[in-house]
């Protein structure tokens, strides 16, 4: 595997899934580096069952869960410094989030694939259904059925 090539091809792709999870440039850049250093050290563990730059985009992912312990780690210290109000605002919107997330978890493949690579890495329908070998109208419905799972998922674990 050449990672020239493989950096050329897929580096905005990755920073653009990055920058969906995190919405800060500067960490997008950070974690879309670390990634691609990762995918270096373990290129000999891609076995070819997905695309890869669904293994990249994977890659980023973790790397990006790596970022938010250490980050939270970091900031449980300084969360006395922040005003009341700041702190419950902080607190309902990462509840939320991890709510999401973790409803987000439990989907089946291939939604929860698909629905990761529709909404975090932007992919169009027709190489998501490329990806899995089937078609664009595939994509658009397993998409749309992981919307439906999801959004169901997340009023039961509200209860």
């Amino acid at each position: 595997m050449d990672f020239d090539e493989v950096y050329h091809r897929y580096s905005k792709d990755v920073f653009k899934f990055c920058l969906s999870l995190c919405r800060n440039h500067a960490v997008a850049e950070d974690i879309t580096s670390e990634a691609f250093l990762k995918a270096i050290k373990s290129s000999n563990s891609f076995r070819g069952q997905c695309s890869i730059k669904v293994w990249l985009c994977q890659i980023a992912k973790n790397t990006y869960y790596d970022y938010l312990r250490k980050h939270s780690r970091i900031t449980g210290l300084t969360n006395d410094m922040q005003s009341d109000s700041d702190f419950v605002y902080e607190f309902l919107d990462k509840d939320e989030a991890f709510r999401i997330h973790k409803c987000l978890h439990k989907l089946d493949d291939p939604y929860k694939e698909v629905f990761m690579l529709r909404l975090f890495a932007e992919l169009p329908f027709l190489d998501i259904g490329k990806i899995f070998s089937k078609s664009e109208s595939w994509a658009r419905v397993t998409f749309h059925r992981a919307k439906i799972k999801l959004r169901e998922s997340t009023q039961n674990d509200k209860m």
